[in-house]
């Protein structure tokens, strides 16, 4: 019985401490980021070979940062600038601010937008991987008798070994599901009672159309929480809603890069939005253009400066993700920074077509709204110098050939109307666009 009280009461004792994390007061929590920035700073000069080059060609002295107002003396840092330094210092940068030989964990960018990155953590950033995803789960209030279900291949992508070690630290029994069939995984879910799964949104509508194909009835199963997280789709409200109805679970958008941790969730009191950890990071916003901070209310870049990962940090990194910050007070009462919708779309992902700033986000955020639709694919390519958007969509297997045309019509409009441009418009048949298990690709830029 001791063995057991024990435990429990240290298991108290650890939510407790997250939970005061979680509601910090904002006065405290600049004293909390104000110390962490100084003692990162501390340890990258002379140690880290990238920083300290940077920082004397900067002309700055790190030492003279003395709290988060002087963030701003510093400089921004591009995912480009990093690949530079990759590519100059092969294999894995400068950016180290200790031997090879303390690193314990490696990992590696999915590639999404080009030649994927090698990062790698000591243990201390590996701990401090652990105690963002305390945060996290305790903001979508996991509790011990969760079960989850990883439906995704074990390889260098970080995203989900760190959900998984966290859900393990946490005291979950979390059930892999590598190397399994789409069908076996969902057997998987059913069988173990699994209450939560951790997958991309692209992976969740995946999970539904083989279920429907088997004839699996996944509403029927245990699970009510589905964390998603890897591209946009959890903040997207007509892509929730498909996987919302089709789970009969609450679906929970979470916002993290390899290059800078798992450092953002949206919270059960507070849905449709994304908050920043902010005792482990320090989030800017700014201009894209101008490189100034943004008004709250306004559109801008997302930046980052991650406070725990001393052997490769990164400092006010332009992450190219649109946000807004929130100007109303949290409904759950933290004091994270608030992002309206979350992630909004990316700075590179905007397309220009006929004069018409668009986002492959906001085409989503239509076409899901026709449960006719099951897969798409956008193409961009420049006609007679202008640039044009070919969608390209994969429909139901039930749906009659003869009502294509009005339905095609219908979806033709609907995109005129709410984003004021004109795509060109395919029906494909079923099985010819791609499915996948991370990322979705669904923009292809053909030049």
């Amino acid at each position: 019985m001791r063995n057991t009280w024990s435990m429990h009461t240290t298991m108290k004792t650890a939510d407790d401490s997250v939970s005061r994390e979680w509601l910090c007061l904002r006065e405290d929590l600049r004293d909390i980021q104000n110390s962490k920035l100084k003692a990162l700073l501390a340890q990258l000069v002379p140690a880290n070979r990238f920083w300290t080059t940077r920082f004397q060609q900067a002309g700055i002295d790190p030492t003279l940062v003395g709290s988060i107002n002087d963030l701003a003396s510093l400089p921004l840092i591009t995912k480009q600038e990093i690949v530079g330094d990759f590519n100059a210092h092969p294999p894995y940068g400068s950016n180290l601010t200790y031997p090879t030989t303390s690193y314990a964990r490696f990992h590696q960018t999915s590639g999404t937008t080009g030649r994927p990155l090698v990062w790698m953590d000591t243990h201390a950033s590996w701990s401090w991987f652990m105690d963002c995803w305390k945060l996290i789960y305790h903001a979508v209030e996991i509790t011990c008798d969760d079960r989850f279900c990883f439906p995704f291949s074990f390889g260098p992508f970080i995203g989900f070994w760190a959900a998984f070690e966290g859900a393990t630290q946490n005291g979950n029994l979390t059930i892999p599901a590598g190397g399994l069939s789409t069908t076996a995984r969902i057997r998987l879910i059913l069988d173990q009672q699994c209450t939560v799964i951790c997958c991309t949104p692209t992976y969740a509508l995946r999970m539904v159309e083989v279920a429907a194909q088997e004839g699996i009835d996944i509403r029927s199963s245990k699970v009510r929480a589905i964390i998603v997280a890897g591209e946009p789709g959890g903040n997207i409200p007509a892509t929730r809603e498909k996987i919302e109805s089709a789970w009969g679970a609450r679906v929970y958008d979470h916002w993290g890069m390899t290059e800078i941790g798992s450092l953002g969730i949206e919270p059960h009191g507070d849905p449709g939005n994304l908050y920043i950890l902010e005792t482990q990071a320090i989030p800017e916003v700014i201009d894209p253009a101008t490189g100034q901070a943004v008004e709250p209310g306004q559109v801008g870049e997302l930046v980052i400066t991650n406070l725990g990962r001393w052997g490769n940090p990164l400092i006010r990194y332009r992450t190219g993700d649109l946000v807004r910050p929130s100007t109303s007070p949290s409904p759950c009462g933290c004091s994270f920074l608030r992002l309206e919708g979350g992630v909004l779309g990316r700075v590179d992902d905007m397309v220009t077509i006929r004069g018409n700033n668009v986002y492959p986000s906001s085409i989503e955020a239509v076409l899901r709204e026709f449960p006719e639709i099951v897969e798409y694919r956008m193409t961009v390519s420049t006609q007679r110098s202008m640039k044009q958007m070919l969608i390209e969509v994969e429909l139901q297997p039930t749906f009659e050939n003869d009502v294509e045309v009005t339905f095609m019509k219908r979806l033709h409009a609907t995109i005129k109307d709410r984003l004021n441009f004109q795509p060109d418009l395919k029906r494909v048949s079923v099985g010819d666009l791609p499915r996948f298990e991370l990322k979705g690709r669904r923009l292809v830029r053909l030049d």
